[in-house]
């Protein structure tokens, strides 16, 4: 299995979760773990991402925050089986909400500024419903210190698109457990790829 592994907004390839998932694969299974850098304009990194779908045999994806957005809307593409923890559902209203509206554009590195063009953009793609609903499992933690894990819930259960999720009390936004997580993560997504 090819696991495409999508970090989140301002995090890069080197992100702790994405690391964790690459050790264990190499050390446990034959799964192969790719970790692109999002850090860019989202449609390329949708282009980047699909581009890698359309070359793989067997993908799964496993998207963190922005990552679980990018996620949900490749899955609707593509079909393929995904893992979402704590996904970020308005990314453009996030942003806006963190960086206000006169700090966008918000430089975000050298390559990358964001601006209301792209925020446009990502409310344009968003899916109004979860698309292959059954191929998403959802990790929400109730401590998400960043995103309302209930935006999640109520987007990934709404009848009769449901995915399966599981929230936890406590915890924080970056999942610190994750770890742990991974044999489950795998299991699921080996069961879920055709």
């Amino acid at each position: 299995m090819n696991i495409i592994y999508l970090h989140g907004f301002k995090s890069s390839p080197l992100s702790i979760k994405g690391q964790q998932l690459d050790d264990y694969c190499r050390c446990y299974s034959s799964h192969c773990v790719h970790l692109p850098d999002l850090n860019q304009h989202p449609q390329l990194v949708l282009d980047q991402i699909s581009a890698l779908i359309e070359k793989l045999p067997d993908v799964a994806l496993v998207g963190s925050s922005f990552g679980g957005f990018y996620a949900t809307q490749l899955v609707a593409k593509y079909g393929v089986p995904a893992v979402l923890i704590n996904p970020a559902m308005r990314p453009w209203q996030l942003f806006s909400n963190l960086f206000g509206i006169e700090q966008i554009p918000y430089k975000i590195n050298e390559q990358w500024t964001l601006d209301r063009l792209q925020l446009d953009y990502l409310e344009a793609i968003a899916v109004p419903f979860v698309q292959d609903a059954d191929k998403i499992l959802v990790l929400l933690q109730q401590g998400d210190e960043v995103l309302d894990y209930r935006d999640a819930e109520r987007y990934y259960s709404a009848a009769p698109h449901t995915s399966l999720i599981m929230t936890e009390m406590h915890g924080n936004h970056a999942m610190e457990d994750f770890a742990d997580k991974i044999p489950m993560i795998l299991e699921f997504l080996s069961y879920s790829v055709k």
